[in-house]
């Protein structure tokens, strides 16, 4: 699915999550483009280097996606800036590892109010105005994870299937005023989300050792290891923003591609083995559905 409109030829940007990886990445290749951004992180400090050579183009917010304070006190900053952006870019996030008997409910209430809940009421802050301009690109950062998850990251996936579900709900509401929505669904790039930074690991249980304790070591262990260039993705990231059509989904990074070819091939084929007998809960006779949803 691609969505078609006309880009500007300079854009203004909000960066969400701009102290590390893809954030910072972005924000560098808005820069470089000569384009205004505001990013949001929870120390303006780590980008002051950036404000010192761009004081011009770079504005800091700081504040809690996940308070309706924080929230408004974006849109506020925006709006002194340049308004309402052109591209929001949702990129803030977190990860916890752990089973779903591991993880406590305050954990997966967590996961979801920062990876979901947090994009998505930045998302809606800034719709109306974007709406009536007729005109806006959003950005939400997702994962392979969004699409297949794997034992210990239930939390963490279930925080990105959430995203991917609510964004393709909102592709179609908004796609007749001229706003975009991309799911950006990266693989592992060196972005400093498998250092503490931006990765927990849960309490242990000893029952699971053997099958979530692989997954720990993997993730935890993985920095610096990644195949994934943040500066690469974020020039293609910077280049879709600019053109005519943009993907509803985009996997970034060889793996995801694989994998998550490999995860649609395996739902179709999971449809096709029992489809006789889904067929068979339906009312005999009754006409197939003609409904849009």
């Amino acid at each position: 699915m691609t969505q078609n409109t006309s880009s500007s030829p300079s854009l203004t940007w909000l960066v969400t999550g701009a102290s590390q990886g893809f954030g910072r990445a972005l924000v560098e290749e808005i820069l470089s483009r000569g384009e205004r951004v505001l990013a949001t992180v929870r120390d303006a400090a780590v980008l002051q280097d950036l404000e010192a050579r761009h004081p011009d183009l770079l504005a800091i917010a700081t504040g809690d996606l996940r308070d309706d304070a924080g929230v408004a006190g974006i849109v506020d900053a925006a709006a002194e800036l340049f308004g309402v952006p052109d591209v929001i870019v949702n990129n803030a996030g977190r990860a916890i590892v752990g089973a779903a008997e591991e993880l406590s409910m305050d954990q997966l209430r967590e996961s979801l109010e920062l990876n979901f809940f947090a994009a998505a009421a930045l998302t809606r802050a800034f719709l109306p105005g974007m709406r009536e301009r007729g005109s806006g690109t959003i950005v939400q950062f997702s994962s392979q994870g969004g699409r297949q998850t794997y034992p210990g990251v239930g939390a963490y996936s279930a925080s990105k299937f959430a995203l991917e579900g609510w964004s393709e709900a909102l592709a179609a509401e908004v796609a007749p005023f001229g706003v975009r929505v991309m799911i950006v669904e990266p693989s592992r790039f060196r972005t400093g989300f498998n250092t503490g930074r931006s990765l927990s690991l849960g309490a242990t249980i000893d029952a699971y050792a053997g099958i979530v304790g692989p997954v720990r070591r993997d993730l935890s262990g993985a920095d610096g290891l990644q195949e994934g260039d943040p500066a690469r993705a974020a020039r293609i990231i910077a280049d879709l923003a600019h053109a005519e059509t943009v993907p509803l989904r985009l996997p970034l990074g060889a793996e995801a591609v694989l994998r998550l070819s490999a995860a649609y091939e395996r739902s179709l084929e999971g449809v096709r083995e029992w489809a006789e007998l889904a067929r068979s809960a339906d009312f005999p006779g009754v006409a197939a559905s003609s409904r849009a949803v």
